[in-house]
């Protein structure tokens, strides 16, 4: 007996990982349902994606996190509610908005499942952050403890380190293409992080749905080859192009000392930085029973390694 594939509604669906989302949603073959707003007015590049969904096969649905009626009309309409808004306060941090989501998928009452906006570090392993950066974690462990104490199934994902953020650059904040140059390393560059192509983490994201492995559990994506140092990462694209770069660094203290003359907003993203590349936050710990590894339950996913990603820029 083939079970049917639950109906998903994607929150955030134009956005940078939401679009990926939903094609991962689509391409899998679930009824898949777009959260849009009523107001979208002159935004023509959404409204093309919106349309180009829609001839997919996606079903739009006109809501917003600030109509409470209209939420909890869109979320009777499936069984699967996954967010995908902007927690990146360079953007816009938004991750409060969804403890509205949650009063709509509560009053509904037919959700089997709920994935929140986390995809990065997991928060619950960051209650000594830094601040001003740790308010990110606070947000999203505040969105969990309304999930939980709401009796919500749940599945949260840890995707880690996006590629396009990190690897193009060689881990460089504000750095989105490799030098072909040189490089800051943070200290001696030998800290282990976690790398993941956007189109895989939405399609580990998408292979959960329906999968009881993964029901009340963190899925943190771990691909083996994709488990390198900055300093790897950097080795990789110098024997891409078959060149060295001139390498120089900065200690912890000189990091930190940076970072105290920029705005709030570049504060908060670079204390993640500083956790991820000095501290190893990413993986300096072992998977507990709370968790599931995406990469062992999906070994039918052809990952994206950090080298072929950087092949793109050759």
């Amino acid at each position: 007996m083939i079970m049917e594939k639950s109906k998903v509604l994607i929150v955030g669906g134009t956005g940078y990982l939401g679009k990926r989302l939903v094609k991962a949603s689509l391409a899998v073959g679930h009824q898949t349902y777009i959260l849009h707003r009523p107001e979208i007015g002159l935004d023509i590049e959404k409204i093309q994606m919106l349309f180009s969904f829609k001839e997919q096969g996606a079903h739009l649905v006109s809501g917003s996190l600030d109509d409470h009626q209209s939420l909890v009309n869109a979320v009777k309409l499936v069984d699967v509610v996954i967010c995908a808004i902007s927690g990146v306060h360079l953007r816009s941090h938004q991750i409060l908005l969804q403890l509205k989501l949650v009063d709509a998928i509560k009053e509904a009452g037919n959700v089997k499942r709920f994935l929140p906006s986390e995809f990065g570090t997991d928060p619950a392993k960051m209650e000594n952050a830094m601040e001003p950066g740790k308010i990110t974690f606070d947000d999203k462990m505040k969105v969990r403890k309304a999930i939980e104490e709401g009796g919500i199934p749940f599945t949260y994902v840890s995707s880690n380190c996006f590629a396009g953020y990190f690897v193009g650059g060689l881990c460089q904040p504000a750095q989105i293409l490799p030098s072909k140059d040189s490089v800051v390393l943070f200290g001696d560059g030998n800290t282990p992080a976690i790398y993941v192509d956007e189109d895989d983490i939405a399609m580990y994201t998408i292979k959960t749905v329906d999968d009881p492995r993964t029901l009340n559990k963190t899925l943190y994506i771990r691909p083996s080859k994709n488990i390198l140092s900055q300093r790897q990462v950097v080795e990789t694209w110098e024997k891409l192009i078959g060149k060295e770069l001139h390498k120089s660094s900065n200690s912890k203290e000189e990091f930190l000392a940076i970072i105290k003359g920029l705005s709030y907003a570049e504060q908060v993203g670079l204390i993640h930085y500083y956790h991820v590349f000095y501290e190893g936050c990413l993986a300096n710990f072992e998977i507990g029973n709370e968790g599931v590894e995406a990469t062992q339950l999906y070994p039918e996913i052809n990952y994206i390694s950090v080298e072929e990603y950087l092949k793109r820029y050759l």
